[in-house]
C-alpha cells in the first residue's frame, strides 16, 4: 500500500458494486467509489492504493443521478452501518433485483421464467437486531457507542440510528452517560440489542466481572426503561439475565406471525429476522410459493427456531424440520408444543456435509423449503432430488450461494419458475430473495 499523499480526481461512475459502492476506472484501473452512483460525475479523495483496485469516496457530487436522495441520517457518509442510504429505495430495490440477476446468469447460467414483486414495507426504525460496539478514549474521557465506521475500526459516535427500532434508537444518549459512569466502562467490548414485539433486551458483553455496583447500575437503567439487562462474560453459553446466576427458560421474547396465529419464543441471542415485517410476508410468500394441500409431507431446511415450520404445520399433514444446531432445535421443539402442535418432528443434523447417511436418507417429502447460511445449501442441492419433492421454495441472503445452488438444481430436473427480492435491509446492499423451483415442467 502506498505511503504517498492519496490524490483527488474526478471520475465518472459506470455502475453499482454487490457491496454498493460506485464503479470507476482510473488510468486502466477499477476504483471502487463510496457514496457515489450510475450516472454521477464525482470528485474522489482516494482512501487506498491496492494491487487489482482503488478505493475511494465521493467528495463532491458534479453530476447527481436522478436516484439520488437526501440521506435520512446524519451519520450515513460516516458510518458503516448503512451504505445506500443516498439511494432512492425504488432504485434500491430495482439495484438488489438486478444484482440477484446477475449473479444468477453468472454463477448458475439460469434466469426466473419470471419475476416476483419485491417485498417491502418501513425503510427506517426497522431493525430489531444489531450488535453495537462500545469504546472509552482515554485521551477524551469520553466513551462512544455505535457502529463502526466505514473503513475503520473507529466508532460512530451515534446520539440516534435512523434504521434501528425506535425503543433504542431513542435511549442511546442516555445508555452513554450510564456506560459511561460504570467502573467497568473501559471493560465494555459492545452491546448485543434484540427486540420482540412486546419486550426488549440489551446483552452487555463485559471483559471483566461486573462489581455488584455496576450490575445494579445496569439493571437499575434497563428496569427504568422498560428493557431486559443481560450479561456475556465469555461465549454466547455465558449471556445470562444481570438479576440471575444461569440462564432460564424464562429468558424468552416474542414475535408474532399473525396469518399463521403463532407467538414465537426466542433468547435473545437466537438468530431471528431483523426485520419484523418483511418476516411475516416473507413466511405467508413462502407458504403461498410452496402450493401446499393439506395432505401433503413438508421439509423445511435450516429451520431455526421453527420461522416456517410452525407456520408450515398449519396447513399440512405433517412437517419436518433440520437445522444443525441442537439448541435451535430444542427452541423449535418448545414453540411448537407452547401451540400445541404435534404431526411436527425436529432433527438436530449438519446439513453441510455428504447426506447418504442422513436420519432422512430414503425419506419422501410433497415439498421442500430450505432457508441456509450464507454459505447455502450444496450438499443438500445434490441430495435433494432423492427427496422427490415436486416444488421447492429457497431462501436466501446471499445471491452468490442462491446462484450456484440453482445450477445445481437446474441440472438435476428442477425449472427456476420464479424468484424476487425480499427488502429485509433497506439501506444496505444485502440482499435477501426468494425462488421456487418445480420439477416435470
Amino acid at each position: 500500500m502506498s505511503r504517498q499523499p492519496l490524490p483527488e480526481h474526478e471520475l465518472k461512475i459506470e455502475a453499482l458494486s454487490h457491496e454498493g459502492r460506485g464503479i470507476a476506472h482510473h488510468e486502466g484501473k477499477v476504483v471502487f467509489v463510496d457514496a457515489a452512483l450510475p450516472g454521477e460525475v464525482v470528485r474522489a479523495a482516494w482512501i487506498r492504493r491496492q494491487r487489482r483496485f482503488d478505493e475511494a469516496r465521493a467528495i463532491e457530487i458534479l453530476q447527481a443521478s436522478p436516484d439520488r436522495v437526501e440521506p435520512p441520517c446524519p451519520l450515513a457518509g460516516v458510518c458503516g452501518g448503512c451504505s445506500l442510504q443516498h439511494l432512492s429505495n425504488e432504485a434500491q430495490l430495482r439495484y438488489k433485483q438486478q444484482a440477484l440477476a446477475e449473479q444468477l446468469r453468472h454463477f448458475g447460467a439460469i434466469e426466473p421464467r419470471s419475476w416476483l414483486p419485491p417485498l417491502r414495507a418501513a425503510t427506517l426504525g426497522y431493525r430489531r437486531k444489531a450488535r453495537l460496539g462500545v469504546r472509552f478514549v482515554l485521551k477524551k474521557e469520553r466513551l462512544l457507542v455505535g457502529f463502526r465506521e466505514k473503513h475503520s475500526n473507529f466508532l460512530v459516535d451515534m446520539r440516534s440510528c435512523a434504521v434501528l427500532d425506535e425503543r433504542l434508537s431513542q435511549l442511546l444518549p442516555a445508555l452513554r452517560q450510564q456506560l459511561e459512569a460504570l467502573e467497568a466502562r473501559q471493560q465494555i467490548a459492545q452491546i448485543e440489542f434484540a427486540a420482540g414485539d412486546d419486550e426488549v433486551a440489551l446483552i452487555f458483553r463485559h471483559l471483566v466481572p461486573l462489581s455488584a455496583s455496576d450490575r445494579q447500575h445496569l439493571i437499575e437503567f434497563c428496569t427504568q426503561h422498560g428493557l431486559i439487562a443481560y450479561g456475556q462474560s465469555a461465549g454466547p453459553e455465558s449471556v445470562c439475565q444481570l438479576t440471575q446466576t444461569t440462564p432460564t427458560a424464562q429468558d424468552r421474547l416474542h414475535y408474532a406471525l399473525p396469518a399463521a396465529d403463532l407467538r414465537m419464543a426466542f433468547h435473545p441471542s437466537d438468530f431471528t429476522q431483523i426485520h419484523a415485517f418483511i418476516n411475516r410476508a416473507m413466511v405467508d410468500l413462502a407458504l403461498d410459493l410452496l402450493d401446499l394441500q393439506p395432505e401433503h409431507r413438508v421439509l423445511d431446511l435450516f429451520c431455526g427456531l421453527g420461522n416456517f415450520t410452525l407456520p408450515l404445520a398449519r396447513r399440512v399433514r405433517s412437517v419436518v424440520g433440520v437445522e444443525g444446531s441442537v439448541e435451535m432445535t430444542e427452541r423449535a421443539a418448545e414453540n411448537a408444543r407452547a401451540h400445541g402442535l404435534e404431526h411436527l418432528v425436529f432433527h438436530a443434523e449438519n446439513l453441510q456435509q455428504d447426506l447418504q447417511t442422513s436420519v432422512l436418507a430414503g425419506e419422501k417429502f410433497d415439498r421442500i423449503l430450505i432457508d441456509p447460511p450464507r454459505s447455502g445449501a450444496e450438499e443438500v442441492m445434490r441430495y435433494l432430488p432423492r427427496w422427490g419433492a415436486r416444488r421447492i421454495v429457497y431462501i436466501s441472503c446471499n445471491p452468490a450461494t442462491l446462484a450456484r445452488d440453482a445450477g445445481i438444481l437446474a441440472g438435476q430436473g428442477y425449472t427456476l419458475l420464479s424468484a424476487g427480492v425480499m427488502d429485509m435491509f433497506p439501506h444496505t446492499a444485502h440482499v435477501e430473495s426468494i425462488a421456487v423451483f418445480v420439477r416435470g415442467t
